[in-house]
């Protein structure tokens, strides 16, 4: 025996022994694959790696056969298993994605007539010889030699291309995914290895000349179901979902998150292998809990998503959940935002009730005494009496034009302009009617407001000093903040909270409409009002600029 036929028979051998590798793992996976749960992706994996399965097989009966009967019969049944994988791997690949490729009349009719009429050449091929010439060389290890002809040269075209379109299915979906889906690109990757290998058997005596496909599926049938079979399947579930989407595992820990979700929820960016409730504890809550309503704070803005979660599996065995965050901004801001004009208008409708009882009350009581009064001739009681009942009379015209501002005003701003706090208190300290109280302004700062609904935020504080005996009001304002304080009565009552209900006579009858309306015309622009507990030498508002603060929120970036 040669050196060189010593050669041929050891790389034949190597040869034999990775394609029975990778008959035994296409099999393997072939039983793994019955447990996917999509029927259509099923069908078309289980038949992808079982005739994958038997060509690898004949190759190895190939090129270790005891004689040139069965080299050839293993040969050419390879042949046939080999375009069958070509097509299988199509009907996975549409499934798989979602097309429906698989069930198009045509498309499988010509699939069908194109595979039978490819067939018939291959199983004739002893006869014509159009797709390969073989020769046998019996030796203490015999080798079987192909010389491949043009037929099987435009068929391996065919078969690439066609393998290629499914290669361009799944890429498309990778892509769409948006998922981190490089492992499962590189898995696709590996099964367009082999036709390179094809090329450079047929011109090099290094490699055998033999179809390497094979190899190319057992590889990616590994990488799929045994390494990535989560992913695998979380592609297939998410691949049309334009939303932020995370998958974990049974033991809630972050298995992948798509890069949507990383943008949009900044806590999940780096999360993936990690505990869900200690990276994002937050997310985490809303999954498990009966809120469905995510609040994530982006730099000035609040966004809101609904959060969906499903369990997936292979099989019967559990794979863990899948996470869908669909944003419902807009929706969710109109929902609050009916909310709580609502809740504004019953408690406004509250402390009118209240209001305009409590003045018919005194306006009816006074002209009862007046009437008394008139009829013994007590023109000084008959005066005093109807300047109460004039004075109720105000009351109640007040309140009206507190309803007429909360009717106008009442609703969240959508365009606001940038307006200078410092002129906005002076022009409304100017329209309301303060005696003899003055006014001082410190610090100077814009903010964007509507001018209108500003001064009248000034007008119903600066209205409640007045009924607050204050004999100076002081403004000060900063960057992200402006006060308002007086030097009238403290405050006697400790849950501050009242002072903002309509209807409740804090901390008197007189000012408990004004503080409300503050508070109202505060929450339009989207900012927040309290009364500071340590300033003692009368009240004290302190109206935040920023976006008020919410219960569940995200970080931010």
């Amino acid at each position: 025996m040669t050196s060189s036929t010593l050669g041929i028979a050891t790389i034949d051998i190597a040869y034999a022994g990775l394609f029975v590798l990778a008959a035994v793992v296409s099999a393997a996976s072939s039983w793994r694959a019955r447990r996917v749960e999509d029927r259509e992706t099923r069908h078309g994996l289980v038949v992808l790696l079982a005739t994958a399965s038997g060509w690898s097989a004949t190759h190895a009966i190939t090129l270790l056969a005891p004689s040139e009967l069965v080299a050839d019969t293993a040969y050419l049944v390879g042949l046939v298993l080999g375009f069958s994988t070509v097509w299988a791997w199509l009907y996975f690949c549409s499934a798989y994605t979602g097309r429906v490729l698989h069930r198009d009349t045509a498309v499988v009719t010509g699939s069908i007539f194109t595979y039978l009429a490819v067939v018939a050449v291959k199983l004739t091929n002893p006869i014509h010889h159009l797709y390969y010439r073989a020769t046998y060389q019996p030796a203490e290890f015999p080798f079987f030699v192909v010389e491949h002809g043009i037929f099987h040269w435009g068929v391996t075209g065919l078969s690439y291309a066609l393998a290629g379109i499914g290669m361009f299915m799944l890429f498309e979906l990778f892509r769409e995914a948006d998922y981190g889906t490089r492992p499962l690109a590189a898995l696709v990757g590996v099964m367009a290895v082999p036709a390179i290998l094809d090329v450079y058997s047929f011109a090099s005596p290094r490699l055998v000349d033999i179809i390497h496909s094979p190899l190319g599926v057992a590889v990616f049938a590994v990488g799929v179901l045994f390494v990535h079979e989560n992913r695998f399947l979380a592609v297939q579930l998410t691949g049309d979902i334009d939303e932020p989407v995370v998958l974990l595992d049974d033991d809630d820990r972050v298995r992948a998150v798509n890069d949507n979700a990383r943008a949009r929820l900044p806590s999940l960016d780096g999360a993936v292998g990690k505990s869900l409730a200690d990276s994002a504890p937050t997310i985490a809550a809303h999954i498990d809990g009966d809120d469905d309503v995510l609040a994530v704070r982006r730099g000035d803005d609040t966004e809101y998503y609904l959060v969906a979660e499903s369990t997936f599996s292979l099989g019967a065995s559990s794979l863990g959940r899948v996470a869908v965050f669909t944003e419902i901004t807009e929706t969710e801001r109109q929902r609050r935002e009916v909310e709580r004009h609502n809740a504004q208008l019953e408690g406004f409708a509250a402390g009118v009730n209240h209001e305009l009882r409590n003045a018919i009350q005194v306006a009816t009581g006074y002209t009862s005494q007046a009437a008394s009064a008139l009829e013994s001739e007590d023109v000084t009681g008959a005066r005093q009496s109807l300047e109460r009942v004039s004075e109720a009379v105000d009351r109640m015209e007040d309140r009206v034009g507190d309803l007429s501002t909360l009717a106008r005003h009442g609703r969240t701003l959508r365009d606001t302009d940038t307006v200078d706090v410092r002129e906005a208190a002076r022009a409304a300290w100017q329209t309301t009617d303060t005696g003899d109280s003055e006014l001082t302004v410190t610090g100077d700062a814009t903010v964007d407001a509507d001018r209108v609904r500003l001064e009248d935020l000034f007008e119903a504080a600066f209205e409640f000093t007045v009924d607050n005996d204050a004999s100076h009001v002081a403004v000060d304002i900063g960057e992200k903040t402006f006060t308002i304080e007086d030097d009238g009565a403290a405050p006697s009552v400790t849950d501050t909270e009242r002072f903002f209900d309509y209807g409740d006579a804090v901390p008197s009858t007189q000012a408990g409409m004004h503080l409300p309306n503050v508070q109202t015309l505060a929450r339009v622009h989207g900012w927040t009002v309290t009364v500071d507990t340590d300033y003692r030498d009368g009240l004290r508002l302190e109206i935040a600029t920023e976006p008020a603060p919410l219960a569940l929120t995200e970080p931010p970036e």
